[in-house]
């Protein structure tokens, strides 16, 4: 992985939704995790949320940003597992216009290499919906900085060779503006 040191950096807007019927604010260690390295990176937050294990509640927090012409990228911890309360991947499902099945298979190689195995049971996800990155990682602090440290830090640099998700950004609604 390489960066270009002659290229611009250029910071984008990150969202973060903690999905978690227990989580609050005070023990949200998985967001602060993500918020740090994303504003040490030199994003910027736009908003952050704890929202319960519920499809429509997911969904509907997911529609209210991909709106929002201030985010530019949501990114997700919790509810990616595969037990009954785990619905994030459906609630992405509900929203996005296109996976990028990539990135779920890329985390779950990542995560081979620290949990062995049991990365079989992840079903993180990403996908664009309306010009706006969405990813979900699982709810565990570890997991969320093998997610951001080992992919997301790259693709979300805009120097990064040979080629990244932030230099597609301005691409991302052409399907909108055929019907224009």
């Amino acid at each position: 992985m390489s960066i270009d040191q002659n290229k611009i950096f250029l910071p984008i807007n990150i969202a973060i939704m903690t999905v978690s019927d227990t989580r609050v604010p005070a023990n949200d260690t998985s967001g602060d995790a993500l918020v740090e390295r994303f504003t040490s990176a030199g994003h910027k937050l736009a908003e952050r949320a704890i929202i319960k294990d519920d499809v429509g509640l997911i969904a509907a927090k997911l529609k209210q940003w991909i709106d929002d012409p201030k985010v530019d990228c949501i990114i997700t911890s919790g509810g990616t597992g595969v037990t009954g309360r785990d619905v994030t991947p459906e609630a992405f499902a509900q929203v996005w216009e296109k996976e990028i099945p990539g990135f779920g298979e890329l985390f779950r190689w990542v995560s081979l290499k620290s949990i062995g195995t049991s990365a079989v049971q992840s079903r993180a996800t990403a996908g664009v919906a309306n010009g706006t990155y969405l990813f979900a990682l699982p709810g565990s602090p570890s997991a969320c900085k093998d997610g951001w440290d080992e992919i997301l830090k790259y693709q979300l640099d805009s120097r990064h060779k040979p080629c990244n998700f932030v230099e597609l950004m301005p691409r991302l609604k052409e399907h909108l503006r055929k019907g224009a």
